[in-house]
């Protein structure tokens, strides 16, 4: 299967988090998304593995992605490596997208920026032919490079690049991070964490409120390119 865009996130609700809008927006276009996930989130100190897996499967829903698969390497100690690079190359080599969205260059998780120097890593491995890979089926891989990679800004902020308008998908955006419920549900009796206070999600809209007003718009997410950008003309940086 191709794809235009495909999101990596260290953990189940990362991608949620980070980029849900864009993907979203993207499939308003008509545009094919998947995500794969690097972890099971099995750390969290709310939830399961198996409650994350479920919550994973409606959040997919409501993102209508075309494709969704778990890499299962170990939360909190995966390492960059041979054998978990080539991990990441087969899934990219499986999806072949034109881009590829994935964790903040650093953050307040240090799984976020290992998982960010890790894709980033197999996405520019992932275009030399002399790596050899196999599918599930044991057969073999094309090399395949995207045209772009782009962090998503997570916890701590970091300037972005550049900013994409998600107004008006916003609330569908919201949606799939209320399907984590075992994440960010401040009502149940479960430990109280950092993501699990109402004000977590005040702070979510704020950063969107945030970035949205930075481009004249409503909510927005914004990106950090792993190369520099260009454009064909100045018209492309008017907003209507």
């Amino acid at each position: 299967m191709k794809v235009d865009i495909l999101a990596i996130g260290a953990h189940p609700d990362d991608v949620e988090l980070g980029c849900a809008g864009v993907l979203l927006s993207a499939v308003k276009q008509g545009k094919k998304t998947a995500v794969v996930d690097i972890t099971k989130g099995e750390l969290g100190t709310r939830g399961t593995a198996e409650t994350r897996e479920e919550e994973a499967a409606q959040a997919t829903k409501i993102l209508q992605l075309s494709a969704r698969e778990n890499l299962a390497l170990p939360d909190g100690f995966f390492e960059i490596n041979e054998a978990n690079i080539r991990k990441v190359i087969r899934a990219i080599r499986k999806y072949r997208p034109g881009i590829i969205l994935c964790n903040a260059p650093e953050d307040r998780h240090p799984d976020h920026g290992r998982a960010s120097k890790l894709v980033v890593e197999a996405a520019f491995l992932s275009g030399l032919i002399k790596i050899e890979t196999s599918d599930e089926n044991g057969r073999p891989q094309e090399a395949w490079r995207p045209k772009q990679l782009f962090h998503y800004v997570q916890d701590r902020y970091l300037q972005p690049d550049f900013i994409v308008d998600i107004s008006p998908v916003y609330q569908d955006k919201l949606q799939s991070i209320l399907a984590y419920n075992t994440q960010f549900n401040a009502d149940d009796d479960g430990p109280k964490t950092y993501i699990s206070t109402p004000g977590f999600l005040k702070f979510v809209e704020g950063r969107a409120l945030i970035f949205g007003k930075r481009i004249g718009v409503q909510y927005g997410e914004g990106f950090i390119a792993e190369k520099t950008l260009g454009i064909k003309s100045l018209d492309d940086l008017i907003i209507e």
